[in-house]
């Protein structure tokens, strides 16, 4: 069976199999209808093997707060004895397993157990992130949401807005207001700060192994900061490095980062790491977010580690005004 990406799936099953059903018991009742949330295929890193779990011809129904009480049960349980029990070749029956919350495509002579999430907005969004955005979100909120989350409430796709309300409710959730993404790309330049110097005092020491940790650690964050530059949601690890080598910086520095994790010396790892600060830090430079800040690595003190000295970056975006004089011996 050729294999389709799960977004596309989801659409056509909407298109060609739910909405039919819709009309037939529900007309005239308003929804939206859309694939976000959780998945793979959400942020369109789905392949053959996403189809193992949690992965075939689903999406989300969304009803108004007045009708989904009404109504939902009474939708789930219609579709569950009308779809059809294969789409495009693709079971749409989910058959539990030994783990808890994880369903499986599984063909049925029986109701289908679908995978058509019915809720309305406020509810799908809180359960979900853990707040209802359609109320307003505080800065305390935005930043202690997991870019993962905010990621799969803003990719994947909607099908239909009969509502109104889906649409804006994503654009509202689509990026960080101006001063929270400041803030956290200052937070991602002061934790690539913090361990700047051990990837090469862990080799000094002879400690190969500690020393290509850090490089590992500096390498996340560097990752981390490329999609922020880029107004991309870092997702989890698992799809991190997919969506870093999306980006214009990403494709350029992965060659670089590898042979930093490849690395089997700590001053080829400091070489390659450096390469990468100056490039990241002139990113920073061309988004013109501050005064421009010199990019060029640097001896770290006295000590024979160079570093670019990433807080220098996060001074700047936090208004502490223009890079100052660096002490004698920096």
């Amino acid at each position: 069976m050729t294999f389709i990406q799960g977004l596309e799936l989801s659409r056509r099953f909407y298109t060609e199999a739910v909405r039919p059903l819709l009309e037939d018991t529900a007309r005239g009742l308003p929804h939206s209808a859309a694939r976000i949330g959780s998945g793979s295929e959400v942020l369109g890193f789905d392949t053959p093997r996403s189809a193992d779990h949690e992965w075939g011809p689903r999406l989300q129904l969304f009803l108004r707060p007045e009708d989904a009480p009404h109504h939902a049960e009474r939708l789930s349980a219609y579709l569950s004895e009308h779809l059809p029990k294969t789409f495009l070749g693709y079971p749409t029956h989910f058959a539990p397993t030994e783990e808890p919350h994880v369903r499986v495509m599984r063909r049925t002579d029986g109701p289908v157990h679908h995978r058509i999430d019915i809720a309305d907005v406020p509810t799908w969004f809180t359960h979900h992130l853990g707040f209802d955005p359609t109320t307003g979100i505080p800065p305390e909120t935005w930043l202690s949401t997991p870019t993962q989350l905010l990621a799969e409430a803003t990719e994947g796709a909607v099908f239909h807005d009969g509502l109104g309300t889906l649409t804006p409710v994503r654009a509202s959730l689509a990026w960080y207001p101006h001063d929270i993404w400041l803030r956290t790309l200052a937070d991602h330049w002061r934790h690539l700060a913090e361990e700047e110097a051990f990837v090469g005092r862990c080799g000094e020491v002879g400690d190969e192994l500690g020393s290509a940790i850090v490089a590992a650690r500096q390498t996340r964050h560097l990752m981390r900061l490329c999609l922020l530059m880029h107004h991309r949601y870092p997702p989890y690890s698992k799809w991190l490095g997919s969506a870093f080598t999306r980006t214009p910086t990403g494709a350029r520095l992965t060659p670089v980062l590898t042979a930093a994790l490849a690395a089997t010396d700590w001053r080829t790892r400091e070489e390659r790491l450096c390469q990468a600060y100056e490039t990241v830090a002139g990113l920073h430079n061309k988004l013109g977010l501050t005064d421009p800040v010199d990019q060029s690595v640097r001896p770290y003190h006295s000590r024979p580690f160079r570093v670019l000295g990433a807080e220098r970056f996060a001074a700047a975006l936090e208004g502490r005004g223009r890079e100052k004089p660096r002490p004698e011996g920096l």
